[in-house]
């Protein structure tokens, strides 16, 4: 009978956990839920409110002569840190030979290819959502509008709409939808469908494609830093992504 019992509640588990597993990703009927506006009473305890993250904000004179050079490559006009470090950079700087290498990947991946930066902000909007990262997407929908980024558009990503059934959106034609499309696969599925990559392939071209996984590689790992570290949003800010309700 304590076989028979085990065997059950084993079962019983596995069922539970492939249920959880199969549950689809851009399932219509899937809910909601706005997460409205960061407080103080949001954060949790063991976070330091001048890095807002797990560690204290590093110090630009108690780093060492290459630290210091690494500091400056992101503080210095035209980076979006003129007024310092703040966010995944800010914990990269613990590890300022990373946060060096890093620096010129995001310069090359963010804006240093042929992709305007509404269509940037799209990759990184899609890739945002996929992992559910509140931090990346609030930071990122205001800069995605300021570049063009039809708010239409935002929601199907937002909620994640079934490309497959929605109505014309203006704005979003064949590339708007590839790079949607791409982005899910990459980030959720086991790999990229051969359809989805040959049509990115077409639009975009092989250096394209391949500057699109370094951007949705990049937008990953500064989600791991923000995951890792609990890097939190700044109190009276908008918490801009609705997270799935169980």
């Amino acid at each position: 009978m304590k076989i028979k019992s085990a065997l059950c509640t084993l079962l019983g588990l596995l069922t539970a956990i492939s249920t959880f597993v199969l549950v689809p990703t851009h399932a219509q009927d899937v809910q909601f839920e706005v997460q409205g506006t960061q407080t103080q009473d949001r954060i949790p305890g063991d976070i330091h409110m001048d890095s807002l993250a797990r560690l204290p904000q590093v110090q630009r004179e108690n780093l060492n002569t290459f630290g210091r050079s690494a500091f400056d490559t992101y503080v210095r006009p035209g980076t979006g840190y003129e007024t310092g470090l703040r966010g995944p950079v800010g914990m990269w700087m613990y590890s300022p030979v990373l946060a060096e290498a890093v620096f010129d990947l995001r310069q090359r991946v963010r804006y240093g290819t042929a992709k305007d930066q509404r269509l940037t902000e799209l990759i990184i909007l899609s890739t945002a959502r996929e992992i559910s990262n509140q931090y990346e997407w609030s930071a990122h929908e205001p800069l995605g509008q300021t570049a063009g980024l039809e708010q239409d558009i935002i929601e199907v990503v937002k909620y994640r709409k079934d490309l497959n059934s929605l109505p014309p959106i203006d704005g979003f034609g064949e590339v708007e939808q590839t790079l949607v499309q791409f982005t899910r696969e990459l980030v959720s599925e086991e790999k990229v469908s051969t359809p989805t990559f040959n049509k990115a392939i077409e639009l975009f071209g092989n250096e394209g494609v391949v500057d699109i996984v370094g951007l949705i590689g990049y937008y990953n790992f500064v989600a791991m830093t923000l995951k890792a570290f609990d890097v939190q949003r700044p109190v009276g800010s908008e918490l801009l992504l609705p997270l799935a309700v169980n």
